[in-house]
């Protein structure tokens, strides 16, 4: 069931989240993009090519929150990686980040910046190999089904089962820094796959909803937990 949400201070949350980003960035676009984080190791991160795209289209048309119509692709290294708050990582193999992009990543979080982390089946021990070098006194945690995320926009029992691949149960996970979450990550539940085109994976209208509201519950509580 969808929650009742005054869009106003929705919206102010919004733009204060992504000032601080304006600041480190000329020419800031008016509208949410996702940016996705292109990685060394062999990982396809370039995976569901047309899950963001959805992704933003949904959110605006369920938020009245203005979106781009296509994501961003950003390196660590990128000279625009401190315009977009929010970033997305997946894949279905390794993901390796030296030490550089292990500081820029560690400072862009601390900046206030988000990172969301699906799991597209093959990337799980890789990423916490990862988490554990950006964070070492940080470490993942399940987050239980009553964490704001699950109801930041609805409110959802906890983390949707969207493909079953080893049948393991879906399961959210967290970095939190002094309080403020700033990675979040979903195992075993493809968020990802159910955002794309209908006929791509074939999941059924009720699947494929499940994946879109959770979608918009994050990024709407990326934009408003700044």
């Amino acid at each position: 069931m969808k929650r009742i949400i005054n869009l106003v201070p929705v919206l102010a949350l919004t733009v204060m989240g992504f000032a601080a980003f304006a600041l480190a960035a000329a020419g800031v676009e008016p509208e949410i993009r996702i940016a996705r984080l292109q990685y060394e190791g062999g990982g396809d991160w370039y995976c569901d090519p047309s899950s963001l795209p959805n992704w933003l289209d949904t959110f605006g048309q369920r938020t009245g929150i203005v979106t781009a119509t296509e994501e961003a692709v950003v390196t660590l290294d990128s000279e625009d990686l401190y315009q977009y708050p929010f970033l997305y990582l997946s894949g279905h193999g390794r993901i390796v980040l030296d030490d550089t992009e292990l500081e820029e990543l560690r400072r862009y979080l601390d900046a206030g910046g988000f990172l969301y982390a699906d799991d597209n089946y093959g990337l799980d021990a890789s990423f916490r190999e990862m988490v554990a070098d950006l964070y070492p006194d940080n470490p993942l945690v399940p987050l239980p089904p009553t964490h704001p995320i699950y109801h930041s926009f609805y409110d959802l029992p906890g983390l949707p089962k969207i493909h079953k691949h080893d049948g393991e149960p879906a399961q959210g996970f967290g970095v939190l820094r002094e309080g403020r979450l700033v990675v979040f990550y979903t195992w075993s539940s493809d968020i990802g796959d159910g955002l794309e085109d209908a006929h791509v994976h074939g999941d059924p209208p009720r699947v494929r909803e499940a994946a879109a509201q959770m979608a918009v519950n994050i990024l709407m509580y990326a934009l408003t937990h700044p």
